[in-house]
């Protein structure tokens, strides 16, 4: 091993360490809400449904059963359910104490108040229908982080094959390599973004495109991965969430190509569930054989009994079961061969229907939010990668504090943005904001290197409105306070304030006028509770029902990937001492200021905020933005 080697692999190991860190931390988090949370909290908590009926149940495309799932009392909380998670059932007794079922189930799809769990067999389904009152709540999920763990060790263990050269580029020191390939015009593009596409042709082992907000990264690696199609039949593309897969994947369809989703698709419609692998192996001609194939199988193996297992009943059963796994194979074949882009999460390519492939190319989208071994997993299968994202917006999520500080939120973008600088392809004009909404966070974030594409950079809702300003909430002595777990803070005289406000500058514009041009608003806020707060608000208010549609509430990472015409910030932090918790991390903000296109305001106790220098500088350029305005219209 040389010194090269040792240094990657101590950084790898750090990573397991750290992971482990957080692993240990989660479970234990887990324990500790089981311990003492009852099923009221847990339901505000968003892990838990009860009561809940139960559906219909069916065989899937993999042969396992699934069953519908509905909440009966669709409270307005969100719930953390999501696909590929673990979750248990449970009853209630009639003494009030829980009684759990003991076995496991994984989700398949969940949509609002309803979803489909697989289940291990018969006997779990059965125990379930004869329940009565029986409820269902988040699993801890250790899959995930056993394959995250496995993808760590094979990394570190790696010799003398393409996992270990790309372990030593991205990693170590060894030095990223391009071809020499003729540059491409794509008019189309811009020419930062035409020269993005021409670094991720010509690399032979990793590019990076640094994507800033409303600077077109999601067009530009879909017109990589287009180009990259022309030289291989097929590539690998994943991101760390359902959603940001669903997004890049759609974006490829319009595009015309085939695309193959591993995985259950959160934008649900048909046309994201049409290319979805279950859809497409139960659209084979093949599949209704198979079907009835496997149908006969289940009756003749559950209806022989010790005597009826005569050597012709079970030669002919086995007959059966060879004959299904041709099937299974010649449709499995089938779909890989037609599709020119397979989708999935990081983590969802340790998928059984991806044993054995490997892929020329891996595009990562939002690698900005996936914790490094998650990203292993699926370089694992590929010979080159090309990372897609923007380390100045949310960062991954990282439970353990100390797992946090030890560097485990530092992602594989991030490292090698530092180290192989000449591999990121940063763009630099955005298509979003108005310039004075852009301008702060391309110089705090950027260097100051965005610029505003002409088309919107003086774009405005209203006459002589300013595009950006801060209302200073500290002359009206609102307060913060801190409500129940895992809901943070809530400042109640400043959601007030800021629905007045909406409410005021939405008159302004004119309530015909918002929905003829179907001008949209977003209200954000770091905090939970104050989010539910400004919720329940907008709700009472009947002012704003005619607009359900066009007002989104929201947390910041609701928002991550998302744009309004309008947004209102509420920053709710509010205190003598000074504390902002959270709020310190300022890419939040950068997300969260950056999703405006035309107007944004920003509500928050200055006194308490500006004491750190981000909102500090933040409110000095509003100020000064406002003393401009003013000495023009004088």
């Amino acid at each position: 091993m040389t010194d090269k080697t040792i240094s990657s692999v101590v950084d790898l190991r750090q990573q397991l360490m750290l992971l482990q860190k957080e692993y240990e931390y989660e479970k234990e988090l887990y324990r500790e809400q089981m311990r003492q949370a009852g099923i009221p909290r847990r339901i505000r908590q968003g892990i838990c449904w009860f009561p809940v009926g139960i559906g219909i149940h069916r065989y899937n495309s993999l042969n396992q059963l699934t069953l519908e799932v509905k909440r009966l009392q669709a409270e307005d909380v969100e719930h953390t359910f999501e696909y590929g998670r673990p979750v248990c059932f449970f009853q209630l007794a009639v003494d009030g104490t829980i009684r759990y079922f003991n076995f496991p189930a994984i989700i398949s799809y969940v949509q609002d108040n309803r979803m489909v769990v697989i289940l291990p067999g018969m006997q779990a389904l059965s125990e379930l229908t004869a329940g009565k009152e029986v409820g269902v709540q988040l699993y801890f999920n250790d899959t995930t982080y056993k394959l995250m763990f496995a993808a760590l060790r094979e990394v570190m263990e790696a010799r003398g094959n393409r996992t270990a050269h790309l372990r030593e580029v991205l990693l170590g020191k060894v030095p990223a390599l391009s071809r020499e390939l003729p540059p491409l015009r794509f008019p189309w593009l811009n020419a930062v973004q035409e020269k993005a596409v021409n670094r991720v042709r010509c690399t032979r082992e990793v590019a990076i495109v640094h994507g800033p907000p409303g600077t077109g990264k999601t067009t530009t690696l879909v017109e990589a991965i287009y180009e990259t199609l022309h030289q291989e039949n097929q590539v690998l593309v994943c991101a760390q969430s359902n959603m940001a897969v669903d997004w890049i994947a759609e974006k490829l369809v319009d595009r015309g190509i085939n695309v193959l989703r591993i995985g259950n698709p959160t934008r649900v419609n048909d046309k994201m569930l049409a290319f979805t692998y279950e859809h497409r192996f139960e659209a084979h001609p093949d599949y209704p054989e198979l079907w009835n194939l496997r149908k006969t199988i289940r009756i003749m193996g559950g209806s022989m009994g010790k005597k009826d297992r005569d050597k012709k009943r079970c030669d002919h059963l086995e007959k059966l079961r060879t004959r299904a796994t041709e099937l299974e194979l010649r449709i499995d074949a089938a779909l890989f061969a037609e599709a020119r882009v397979v989708a999935s999460t990081l983590v969802g390519t340790a998928n059984r229907v991806l044993e054995r492939k490997r892929f020329t190319s891996l595009f990562i989208d939002e690698a900005a939010q996936a914790i490094e071994a998650a990203c292993w997993v699926a370089i694992s299968r590929a010979d080159r990668v090309i990372l897609a994202g923007d380390h100045c917006q949310l960062p991954p999520t990282v439970k353990c504090e100390e797992a946090l500080r030890g560097g485990l939120g530092r992602t594989l973008l991030e490292k090698v943005v530092h180290s192989k600088p000449e591999t990121v392809s940063l763009l630099t004009v955005q298509y979003r904001m108005h310039k004075d909404i852009m301008c702060f966070p391309s110089h705090w974030f950027y260097h100051g290197r965005l610029e505003a594409a002409p088309e919107v950079a003086y774009r405005g809702i209203l006459d002589f409105d300013r595009a950006i300003s801060w209302q200073d909430t500290a002359g009206f002595d609102f307060g913060e306070r801190s409500v129940r777990e895992g809901y943070g803070r809530l400042n109640t005289g400043e959601a007030e304030l800021l629905i007045r406000y909406l409410k005021e500058y939405m008159q302004r514009i004119g309530e015909q006028r918002i929905l003829d041009e179907s001008i949209d608003f977003g209200v954000i806020s770091p905090y939970r509770a104050q989010v539910q707060y400004l919720r329940n608000l907008m709700k009472k208010d009947v002012f704003f029902r005619p607009f359900r549609r066009l007002v989104t509430v929201h947390t910041v990472d609701g928002f991550q990937g998302q744009e309004r015409d309008v947004v209102f910030i509420s920053l709710v932090r509010a205190n003598e001492a000074g504390q902002i918790g959270f709020l310190k991390d300022i890419r939040r903000m950068n997300v969260a200021i950056t999703r405006a296109r035309m107007k944004l305001l920003i509500l928050g106790d200055a006194s308490t905020l500006t004491r750190y220098p981000f909102y500090r500088e933040l409110y000095r350029y509003i100020a000064q933005l406002g003393d401009e305005m003013a000495g023009v219209s004088q």
